[in-house]
């Protein structure tokens, strides 16, 4: 009879203990034996994301994952279950989401500024012809030179060689001097007609030394019968 009444006894104790143990779920007490799956397929969920490499790139869905368990579980306790199954399915998807988190890209440094263009160079080249044997600047010159002389009035500072030249008819000796009153007739030209000073005009007499077309043809020769000058470039 002892052994009757000591199994049961026994099995009583063993219960009542087993009833007396605390559980918790997202740090709420439970308040029944029976608990729904989703708090601890939630808390499963939840601390894989906190292991994963994402994990240290979004912590703050984790730590919001954990708030909206806690807040299930007090909203479970208060009889409000659909609420509860809602917060615990968004707090999964945010461990889910933490889970799948990378590194932010990397900034791309600014490219540095265009380089400013090349400030543009203005050049401005004169050039006059002369009949055969002759020095004198013809008046159909007078604009052609005029521009010359406008273009060193806005850059005071330019400067120019005016260059003489001639056909290979006559002497070198003749040819050379013939090519200098030419250059010189130009620089007067400037000088007396447009203003311009003379330090800023050097003449220089090539004779026939530097043609650029045939003595061959007499429109060679013409081409050859001239004055050259080559401004200084300007910025």
């Amino acid at each position: 009879m002892k052994k009757w009444f000591f199994v049961p006894g026994l099995i009583m104790i063993l219960l009542l203990g087993a009833s007396c143990t605390t559980t918790y779920h997202f740090g709420v007490m439970d308040r029944a034996i029976f608990v729904p799956d989703e708090f601890g397929q939630t808390e499963a969920v939840i601390a894989q994301a906190e292991k994963s490499p994402g994990a240290k790139y979004c912590p703050e869905k984790i730590k919001k994952a954990r708030e909206l368990g806690r807040q299930a579980a007090e909203t479970y306790w208060a009889c409000h279950t659909d609420e509860a199954m809602g917060l615990l399915a968004e707090a999964r998807k945010l461990a889910k989401e933490a889970e799948g988190c990378t590194p932010p890209p990397v900034a791309q440094p600014e490219p540095p500024p265009a380089p400013a263009p090349a400030p543009e160079k203005i050049c401005m080249t004169l050039n006059v012809e002369f009949d055969y044997d002759k020095s004198d600047v013809k008046p159909k010159y007078h604009d052609v030179i005029g521009k010359v002389a406008e273009f060193m009035k806005q850059y005071p500072s330019t400067t120019t060689v005016i260059e003489g030249h001639t056909d290979n008819r006559g002497k070198y000796e003749y040819n050379i001097k013939l090519s200098e009153r030419r250059a010189e007739n130009v620089r007067n030209y400037l000088v007396e007609k447009f203003g311009i000073e003379s330090s800023r005009l050097s003449i220089k007499g090539y004779g026939y030394t530097k043609p650029i077309a045939t003595n061959e043809t007499a429109a060679g020769r013409q081409k050859n019968r001239r004055i050259d000058a080559m401004l200084e470039c300007v910025q």
